[in-house]
């Protein structure tokens, strides 16, 4: 990178909540926020919005009659940028980039539509405009009328991740001077549980932690979905709100073996944080969120890549899946959520079962890693402003 950019703030909603204060609070609370519910015939694990930021979603969707046609994905990516811009204090600016991505796009939108065409032979005037992924980023900045570049994409879990080094490369080019950048994704649903069990990598046992994510123990996969979104406001200039830093940025492809490897030392993460970390000591790398699925092969990778580059200056390791869910294209902002929060704080959060997570003597920088299907890892160091 050619110079720090800053956060400004994180407007996020997932299981954890929808404030900082809220969310801070259940990362300090041992327990987790997953529980099963029933998709049709199916009883499986899943992470859902509290009822509280629930609420907040359908008055939002009552507020316009366009909304009320759209996906929650993109309600998620609308009421966190509203948050984000919000926390900023960017006030009657409207020259600001926006890219929010989605794994899924919009899944229940698209499903309910399919079902009806599947049914009547017919498709319904919305299925088309309404379930496109560009919709996240257009409606966000349709919402707050900005008058920069708006974009959508989708890079499986990587997604959110992959916008903020999109962000940062449109901002360091002298296009904007800001930047929401994030992703949202609003998948539980019957059929996108199902394809998650078709692959065996769903949890499936009734632990007190379901999700084991860094559990290097465990014998069976343990992914757990959940829903959320989450935004940053990114700048170039320092600002007196700014929560922290970002001070480098990663990406790097695996060579794939099928649509769904990862090489057993996690090659391509090894580029990303190498290439993340610049020309910094390793030693001064204090924790990395990791992706950490909760699947066998993923975390093992990911932990093989981390041991195989620092060697004896491996920092603390530790992940948040096991809390909230996998919640696929926001999960890597969420990531830099729990980064953030804990340079602010400066108290570690750990994985409770967890051997391998351990307390750093201190939190100065903090590396947040994503990777998804097709092999795309992104890291991105988090730097105490």
């Amino acid at each position: 990178m050619k110079s720090p950019v800053f956060i400004s703030s994180l407007g996020s909603v997932s299981a954890l909540g929808q404030s900082p204060a809220e969310i801070w609070k259940n990362y300090k609370n041992p327990k987790h926020f997953i529980s099963k519910h029933q998709f049709d015939k199916t009883e499986a694990f899943a992470a859902f919005l509290p009822m509280e930021a629930r609420a907040a979603i359908e008055a939002l969707r009552k507020e316009n009659a366009n909304y009320r046609k759209l996906d929650d994905s993109v309600l998620f990516a609308i009421f966190s940028a509203r948050k984000a811009i919000k926390e900023a204090g960017w006030k009657n600016e409207k020259n600001i980039g926006v890219n929010i991505g989605s794994s899924r796009g919009a899944t229940g939108l698209f499903e309910k539509y399919h079902k009806e065409f599947v049914e009547t032979g017919k498709a319904a005037t919305q299925a088309s405009p309404s379930t496109t992924l560009g919709n996240i980023s257009s409606w966000v900045s349709q919402d707050l009328q900005t008058k920069g570049p708006a974009f959508s994409h989708s890079v499986t879990c990587s997604t959110g991740l992959h916008a903020v080094v999109n962000a940062i490369a449109w901002m360091q080019a002298g296009f904007v001077n800001k930047f929401l950048a994030g992703g949202s994704e609003a998948a539980l649903t019957a059929f996108t549980i199902a394809q998650m069990k078709a692959m065996k990598i769903y949890a499936s046992e009734d632990l007190d932690f379901p999700c084991r994510a860094l559990d290097m123990g465990k014998k069976r996969n343990s992914m757990i979905l959940g829903e959320a979104s989450g935004i940053l406001a990114l700048q170039k200039e320092n600002s007196g709100n700014a929560i922290a830093k970002i001070t480098g940025i990663g990406y790097a492809t695996e060579t794939l073996k099928h649509s769904v490897s990862i090489s057993e030392n996690g090659e391509s993460l090894q580029r990303a944080m190498k290439m993340a970390i610049g020309e910094k000591d390793f030693s001064k790398i204090d924790a990395v969120v990791m992706h950490a699925p909760g699947t066998i092969k993923g975390d093992l990778s990911e932990v093989n890549a981390i041991k195989a580059l620092f060697g004896e200056n491996t920092p603390a390791i530790t992940s948040n899946k096991w809390k909230l869910g996998h919640t696929f294209a926001a999960s890597g902002i969420l990531n830099i959520e729990l980064a953030a929060l804990m340079l602010q704080h400066q108290e570690f959060i750990e994985v409770p079962f967890s051997e391998i997570s351990k307390t750093p003597a201190r939190l100065e920088n903090i590396l947040v890693n994503a990777v998804g299907f097709g092999g795309n890892a992104v890291s991105v160091l988090i730097s105490r402003k």
